[in-house]
């Protein structure tokens, strides 16, 4: 594990520039296509950008970009045990990526997958547990959360009865919304959102079952998914898994230890950062919209830390480089 001090002492990276193909910039990651064939390869750079409320902000959280990288890798060797579905990544051995100098891979070590181009579907696939964040906000106002009905009497950050599957809509820019099931069905088809739902569900049980062993609850999380492109750069009927899996920015980290419905919880994400920023929105100092305010260096180093110790408790398997294709 990376230690704090040595993070916030570490160079950080907010913003890459390589000299690679059809650069696309996330509100965390930096993507560029390693040749000119239409279905090269992937470079998935994590910087040590933070969104929150799908703003950017302006400050970096040194070190964040390995951190998620190392988290995700283990998860995705974690889901690779499983057999679930087939992922993206191929790689993270970047001397197979021609025209990279020296300074480029000491700054891209540990913050960079090589990964499976995809047509990737426009649907954040979201499973909740728990009922918090803006879940719970829709049950105070209607007893529901995405349309879903649930039982009466459920405090803030209760356990559901079952996990649920909400979608949302993928924005290229500002913030996602939830959508019902239904809404997303006529975007993307009715029989690819009943196997992203299924697909969805499995991975988080299995994933909040794994934590739990660990002392730690995984309250909610989102994946993406993708259509693999084959070699003339087209989708092909294979559905993967793409992007970050189960790190602290997608989901809510909670230790078990200090678990009590009816408050919030102490978090290993970037809830403080949240918490942080809704201060700022109260006091009328922050609207939650672009740009991000400047975050205070005691809020950086206090995410930092929460991050460390999500990696830490977790203790993930080593990432398996042997691909796994989708079970049947």
């Amino acid at each position: 594990m990376v230690s704090s001090l040595h993070s916030l002492s570490a160079p950080s990276v907010l913003r890459t520039t390589l000299s690679l193909p059809d650069r696309r910039e996330g509100k965390v990651r930096d993507v560029y296509r390693t040749s000119d064939s239409p279905s090269a390869p992937l470079l998935i750079v994590a910087t040590d950008r933070l969104s929150a409320f799908d703003v950017v902000m302006p400050t970096a959280i040194p070190g964040k970009g390995r951190l998620l990288t190392a988290m995700s890798l283990g998860w995705f060797g974690f889901l690779r045990t499983r057999g679930i579905i087939g992922d993206h990544v191929l790689s993270t051995d970047l001397s197979e990526v021609e025209g990279l100098g020296d300074a480029e891979l000491r700054m891209l070590a540990g913050r960079s997958m090589l990964c499976r181009a995809a047509r990737v579907v426009p649907i954040e696939c979201v499973a909740r547990g728990y009922l918090a964040g803006s879940g719970w906000s829709e049950y105070r106002q209607s007893g529901t959360v995405c349309g879903i009905p649930l039982p009466s009497g459920l405090e803030q950050c209760s356990r559901l009865p079952q996990p649920i599957f909400t979608p949302a809509t993928k924005a290229a820019e500002g913030h996602d919304e939830n959508v019902s099931f239904e809404q997303a069905a006529k975007q993307v088809g009715a029989g690819l959102m009943s196997r992203l739902r299924d697909l969805t569900l499995a991975i988080y049980s299995a994933a909040a079952q794994y934590a739990l062993e660990r002392g730690v609850i995984l309250a909610d999380t989102k994946f993406e998914f993708g259509f693999a492109l084959g070699a003339d750069g087209k989708p092909t009927d294979e559905l993967i898994l793409v992007d970050e899996v189960l790190t602290p920015d997608s989901s809510r980290y909670w230790p078990a230890s200090e678990y009590a419905p009816g408050r919030d919880q102490a978090s290993y994400d970037k809830q403080f950062v949240r918490n942080h920023l809704l201060q700022l929105v109260a006091d009328g100092r922050w609207n939650k919209e672009p740009p991000g305010p400047p975050l205070p260096e005691e809020v950086v180093a206090a995410t930092l830390l929460r991050y460390e110790e999500a990696l830490a408790k977790l203790a993930l398997p080593a990432f398996n480089a042997v691909p796994c294709g989708e079970s049947r």
